[in-house]
């Protein structure tokens, strides 16, 4: 089978094509390293009756390819797939979309399946390649190749394709993807990087793309593929120039309206009126025709506006932002709330704090891991004024909540000064475009209330353009929903007062220039500190408390050779330390025990207990015991909860004593000294020279003592 080899960052790029999936419509086999993925498209015989491009990216995690099998007892097999699957079936898809002809109606189905993972090479590039050949080498038209790498930057060196550790220890991970001398994706997160880093890493990548679609282009000469030609709903002259006498100035007039839900309700009515006028003229069978014909009407409208007046469709200056206002504390119960409002689009965010053992288990093909801030984005069909089905959440939910978490995850405190869990919930209340940067800028807000260390705040924008050409070009400041819907990017920008930490960019157009992408972070640096400005002057730094409500955290290093004591046999002694104090117990390897309580006297408590069970006894200590049991030769006396030791009758008194019960009983709480602890870990203890050294003067300020607890 033909097999096609490039070398990308050291190690061997590998394209194998007709040995796997032959019945799809194109299918590629592209190996890094030991990564292999499979990429298949398949393109209906019949178009559908819709009017949009019906294209959908599936990527299936495999557990197999990594040598594993799923934890859960339920069940072992893949059924929906992991947010970080989605993730990457969502970069494949906004990569490749605005190469496809809009007016394609036949459905597009590429499925990409990692057949095997060598833990080193993360399968998204060979999947992106893979995706981008199989198209390439089928029937579908399409107007690539493309191609897209990882990016690092570690110690003021930029790195093709990082491995996991870099990639986690560097200040950027970015994924930069396009066709040839062009950008169209981009999606990263980076620890307060300067723009002129951001784009010099740009820059640095762009040769490194144009060589994966060279050897792409020579494997698509060699074969030559035919194009076929879908159905697709063509335009009629005539019935254009109809349209457009029809509509006449009532576009401009909705369009422009500042409302948009007079806009929105003044659309609907424009559109029911052209499929009555095309229905009274006995012309049903165009009414497919002449919605395209509608939006393209809107898309040129909106277009020629801005780029020959700066007219924006809500009268705003291109780079201006809508109407600001911030809240927090709304919620007299959260651990912190935020508000965030940018015109009409509102987003309320709540913080909740909780233990290290509530942290999110991540069991996907390539890591089983835990996150200790995570992020949820939920937008509710009320926001934007409709009615819908409650179910999960769909992938443009998953992707928006992940976006807005590498925003925020690079200003979080590191676990040693903050070890709580934290969850942020970001609900979108009303929407008018841009939502995901607004929940940025709510949970910044909310994270300040709930009293979080971030060490910045951290603000959204999202920026849009209007295209014509490379030289003739306007960026737009804040967009809202005409701007999304007809605009040729969106590009989501978060960052704080020093730099970026997560952008998101997409396009309409085939891709846009380094010159676009420097221009829009200038222009976005402007609106950043706005927001700032806004957002400080409701709270400009995180509370110095934590909630009332919030649960208070103690922590305590351990030699890790004692945390069997914390835990004992079966786990009982940790047990009967959560009933009888009801704290919540977190034990790391390396002795670090974490008690978290609401109830801050029951943590000091159950910290106390800890302590003492795994304190080191030293020779010469005294402290207060309890008998717990009796022999011929002696008395043992529980001197620290699970620390028993022996008084030899000896040991009892300074006189002889013929029984132990001549001093002691079981039950009774008596001074001891500690006198040896042999290599085995036995200890002797001494009441007499406990007493000797004026016990009762000294024991007030040096004894150590222990509240003993009942065995249920």
């Amino acid at each position: 089978m033909p097999l096609f080899q490039t070398e990308l960052n050291g190690k061997k790029l590998k394209v194998e094509i007709g040995q796997l999936a032959r019945q799809a419509d194109g299918a590629v086999l592209v190996t890094l390293g030991e990564t292999a993925v499979l990429a298949t498209c398949v393109i209906s015989k019949e178009p559908k009756n819709v009017n949009y491009l019906p294209l959908t990216v599936d990527y299936q995690e495999k557990f197999y390819a990594a040598g594993k099998i799923r934890k859960t007892r339920f069940t072992k097999r893949e059924f929906r797939s992991s947010d970080e699957a989605i993730l990457t079936a969502r970069l494949i898809d906004r990569t490749i979309r605005p190469l496809f002809d809009s007016k394609i109606r036949n459905e597009i189905q590429i499925i990409v399946t990692p057949l095997s993972f060598d833990q080193e090479n993360d399968p998204d590039v060979p999947a992106l390649i893979g995706a981008s050949l199989a198209i390439s080498l089928s029937p579908i038209p399409w107007d690539g190749p493309i191609a897209g790498l990882r990016l690092g930057y570690l110690e003021n060196k930029f790195l093709i394709n990082p491995n996991y550790s870099e990639r986690e220890t560097g200040e950027i991970d970015l994924f930069v993807a396009g066709p040839e001398k062009r950008i169209n994706m981009l999606e990263g997160q980076s620890k307060e990087i300067k723009e002129e880093i951001f784009i010099q890493a740009i820059e640095f990548i762009l040769p490194h793309l144009q060589k994966l679609i060279d050897f792409q282009k020579k494997i698509i000469e060699e074969y030559q593929p035919s194009k076929i030609v879908p159905a697709s709903p063509s335009t009629d002259s005539v019935l254009e120039k109809r349209i457009k006498d029809f509509l006449s100035d009532k576009l401009t007039e909705i369009i422009y309206h500042p409302d948009k839900n007079i806009r929105r309700t003044g659309l609907n009515q424009i559109k029911e009126e052209l499929h009555q006028y095309l229905q009274d003229n006995n012309q049903e069978e165009l009414i497919p025709q002449a919605d395209l014909i509608l939006e393209k009407e809107i898309d040129d409208l909106i277009h020629k506006n801005i780029l020959e007046r700066e007219k924006r469709p809500d009268g705003r200056k291109l780079d201006e932002i809508r109407p600001l206002s911030c809240q927090v504390g709304l919620l007299p119960r959260v651990h912190g709330s935020g508000l965030f409002q940018r015109g009409d689009t509102q987003v309320l965010s709540t913080v909740t704090l909780g233990a290290p053992g509530e942290e999110q288990i991540i069991e996907t093909m390539e890591t089983d891991t835990t996150k200790r801030f995570f992020h949820h984005y939920y937008f509710p069909p009320y926001c934007v004024g409709e009615t819908g089905p409650l179910r999960g959440p769909n992938r443009r939910e998953i992707g928006h909540g992940a976006l807005v978490e590498k925003a925020i995850q690079p200003l979080l405190p590191p676990q040693e000064k903050f070890p709580y869990t934290i969850r942020v919930v970001s609900e979108v209340l009303s929407s008018n475009g841009s939502s995901s940067m607004a929940s940025v800028c709510a949970s910044s807000l909310a994270l300040f209330d709930a009293g979080v260390p971030i060490k910045n705040s951290v603000s959204g924008i999202a920026m849009g353009l209007i295209y014509q050409n490379d030289e003739n070009y306007k960026i737009l400041t804040d967009i809202q929903g005409p701007e999304d819907h007809h605009g040729d990017m969106d590009f989501k920008i978060a960052g704080t007062k020093n730099g970026l930490t997560a952008c998101q960019m997409d396009v309409k157009i085939k891709g846009i220039t380094l010159d676009i992408i420097k221009n829009t972070l200038k222009q976005a640096r402007k609106a950043h500190f706005q927001l700032f400005e806004e957002m400080n002057k409701t709270i400009p730094a995180p509370r110095e408390n934590l909630s009332p409500y919030a649960p208070r955290i103690l922590t305590i290093q351990v030699n890790p050779d004692k945390i069997r004591n914390i835990i004992g046999p079966q786990g009982k002694t940790i047990n009967e330390i959560i009933d009888q104090t009801g704290v919540k117990i977190d034990i790391e390897e390396n002795g670090l025990v974490y008690v978290t309580s609401e109830d801050k006297e029951s943590a000091q408590k159950a910290l106390e207990w800890i302590k003492n069970l795994t304190r080191e006894i030293k020779v010469g200590e005294i402290f207060k015991g309890r008998v717990t049991r009796i022999a011929d030769f002696g008395a043992f006396v529980e001197i620290l909860p699970g620390h028993e030791g022996l008084v030899h009758i000896s040991e009892l008194a300074p006189r002889r004593i013929k029984k132990v019960e001549e001093v002691v009983k079981v039950g009774d709480i008596i001074p001891v000294k500690v006198k040896s602890i042999d290599e085995m870990g036995r200890i002797s203890l001494s009441l007499k020279e406990a007493q000797t050294q004026n016990y009762n003067n000294r024991f007030s300020k040096k004894h150590h003592s222990f509240s003993h607890h009942r065995v249920r």
